[in-house]
């Protein structure tokens, strides 16, 4: 993929990126703290990491596309390096995500007081705040990382293109 509708690919898809990593990162975190936000989810959390983590190759193969069109620069260069790094984060959001989902939708059992209650299937509390601590660690080398990636991405496109002054003002001098 290269271009979409006469722009490059990659400056429209990083949008996805943008958007989907911090939002998974935020579900994943919600669902694995608070197993009924888990539950609330449903498919939708581990559904919303998968397209996250496919959106993340798409992105970055257009990004290299763009690359070989525009003129070799550092800020480019650097923020390549930066974006080939982000496919780990996202392929671990999407694997906690996974699990996280599978955990809350435990089996359905009848509970003493005759209703029905929900049988968790990490229901040691230990196995709980193991699986939420990695679900934060990761969550936030997600969020981290493509905040730096959107960063260098932003100074590679935009540093010398603008004026810090808009046409016809005086600049103060």
């Amino acid at each position: 993929m290269s271009l979409v509708n006469g722009l490059p690919a990659h400056v429209l898809l990083v949008h996805v990126v943008v958007v989907l990593i911090p939002l998974t990162a935020l579900a994943l975190v919600a669902g694995a703290v608070w197993p009924r936000a888990a539950r609330r989810l449903g498919v939708l959390l581990p559904s919303l990491a998968l397209v996250a983590l496919v959106s993340v190759p798409l992105t970055t193969q257009a990004g290299e596309w763009l690359e070989r069109h525009v003129d070799d620069d550092a800020l480019v260069r650097r923020h390549t390096e930066l974006g080939d790094g982000l496919l780990p984060w996202a392929l671990g959001l999407f694997v906690l995500a996974a699990v996280v989902w599978w955990s809350a939708r435990g089996p359905r059992r009848e509970g003493r007081d005759g209703g029905a209650a929900r049988a968790s299937r990490l229901t040691s509390l230990p196995l709980r705040i193991v699986v939420s601590v990695l679900s934060l660690a990761v969550a936030a080398g997600a969020v981290v990382d493509t905040y730096r990636i959107g960063d260098s991405g932003a100074k590679a496109a935009w540093h010398d293109a603008y004026s810090k002054s808009a046409h016809g003002e005086d600049d103060g001098s």
